[in-house]
């Protein structure tokens, strides 16, 4: 067969592409690094003749016309299971809503939602056999271009070549467009001295020959920081960063104790700086498995010593964990938080990890409350919880009762809240009296 042909007959403009959208379809794109940026950026100039389009993301990277312009209003809606900026402001507006998920079923639960009429993704160029990479992302692509009616793939030069469950023949797709450009990039934030705090003590609560999984920001940051003392690391994630590069290339990540894929880092999606990207082109200690792989809690449990670490945004004294809302103000999105936290905790040695800050708004506001603010949609059950980390040390909640949790939480809580803690939890009945030995309320 020969393939060049094939990719000829295929080849068509990114307006035809767009084109082919019709009113009232359901539109899929592949996310971050991996967004199809020419065709998303053409779906505005065809407002005037759609309606009701409705596109399915996660976390749009650019500022996307068709979405972020009031007049796109009834042309299209943006249906998205991670906000970004971008997406919190368009809310208001009523032209975005949130999809609920675990990362492990997003496809899954995008297909049970009805059907998917067009996919638009991207790939590397094919090899003379015929097989592209669809490099950055696996999240929930791989899985949507077997179930979309029209599959159309945004060809660029700059995205790497990555290994693992990526590859999809040229015949798989019915069209492709040509877009070659510089991938998003997403700077590396250096850490804060309250977030290196954090990650210190995180650092101690991980053993020599664990596998990890690391988010991104500034606490992730500063934990991949203070590990560079440590042996043999594995990683299982969903997302790799610029992070864990820095990590391989001290000899610190190894994978030689890792007990699913031994030697491999393994993700679902990569997302950092053109170092990392660089990393991941075709690297063989690099295997991306789609989402519902990666994510899944009894996968991941299949990794000894496994350490999910994640962030929150509000912790409650019962242990509740907030990490997608400002009370009802949707703010991010479930991704993969709760995934990762079940299944290091039923991985042998494992543990699951909630890092935060003690405050915000310059010290003006605690995390730790005594419940969650109304309409705080809550990211990991209280019943799930297990370790709770701020600048102020480690609180271990997994098997605790109420007040041994309360009086914990109180105790890594900033100075100036302990008393205010102290007083409101007794007050409201959840704990009748608290003590937290060494520690002034």
């Amino acid at each position: 067969m020969n393939f060049k042909s094939m990719y000829q007959e295929k080849l068509i403009s990114i307006p035809e592409a767009a084109e082919m959208v019709q009113s009232g379809q359901r539109l899929v794109s592949a996310m971050c690094a991996s967004e199809p940026v020419g065709m998303l950026n053409e779906l505005e100039r065809h407002a005037e003749r759609l309606e009701d389009v409705h596109v399915w993301m996660c976390l749009p990277m650019r500022p996307y016309g068709f979405y972020t312009q009031p007049e796109m209003e009834g042309s299209f809606f943006l249906e998205n299971w991670f906000y970004g900026a971008m997406d919190r402001k368009m809310h208001k507006l009523g032209m975005v809503s949130y999809v609920p998920n675990n990362l492990h079923r997003a496809g899954s639960d995008r297909i049970h939602a009805g059907g998917i009429d067009v996919f638009w993704g991207t790939a590397t160029p094919p090899n003379d056999h015929g097989i592209m990479s669809l490099s950055t992302s696996l999240v929930y692509e791989r899985q949507l271009i077997d179930e979309a009616d029209i599959v159309i793939l945004e060809i660029n030069e700059n995205l790497p070549w990555t290994l693992g469950d990526t590859q999809v023949h040229i015949t798989e797709a019915d069209y492709i467009v040509e877009n070659t450009q510089p991938l998003v990039e997403l700077p590396a934030i250096e850490p804060t001295e309250v977030e290196n705090a954090i990650g210190a003590y995180i650092a101690d609560l991980i053993a020599d020959g664990s596998t990890i999984q690391l988010g991104i920001g500034g606490i992730p940051n500063a934990i991949a920081q203070s590990l560079f003392e440590k042996r043999d690391l594995g990683v299982h994630t969903e997302m790799f960063t610029d992070g864990m590069v820095d990590l391989f290339e001290a000899g610190v990540i190894t994978g030689r104790e890792k007990t699913l894929w031994p030697n491999k880092l393994v993700g679902t999606f990569a997302l950092g700086t053109q170092k990392l990207y660089e990393f991941i082109h075709n690297n063989i200690a690099v295997e991306f498995q789609q989402g519902k792989v990666t994510n899944d809690p009894y996968i991941i449990a299949q990794n000894n010593k496994m350490v999910s670490i994640n962030t929150a945004l509000q912790v409650d004294v019962l242990g509740q964990v907030c990490s997608q809302s400002i009370g009802a103000r949707h703010f991010s999105g479930t991704g993969g938080q709760l995934d990762t936290h079940r299944g290091a905790q039923m991985s042998p040695g494992g543990r699951g990890i909630i890092a935060l800050r003690s405050t915000v708004k310059n010290d003006t506001i605690s995390t730790i409350v005594p419940h969650l603010s109304p309409g705080a949609e809550v990211t990991v059950p209280s019943q799930d919880v297990d370790t709770v980390v701020t600048e102020y040390g480690v609180a271990e909640l997994r098997g605790r009762n109420v007040k041994e949790r309360a009086e914990a939480l109180i105790r890594i809580a900033h100075p100036d809240f302990r008393a205010w803690l102290k007083e409101e939890v007794e007050k409201l009945g959840i704990v009748m009296k608290i003590q937290a030995p060494g520690v002034d309320l």
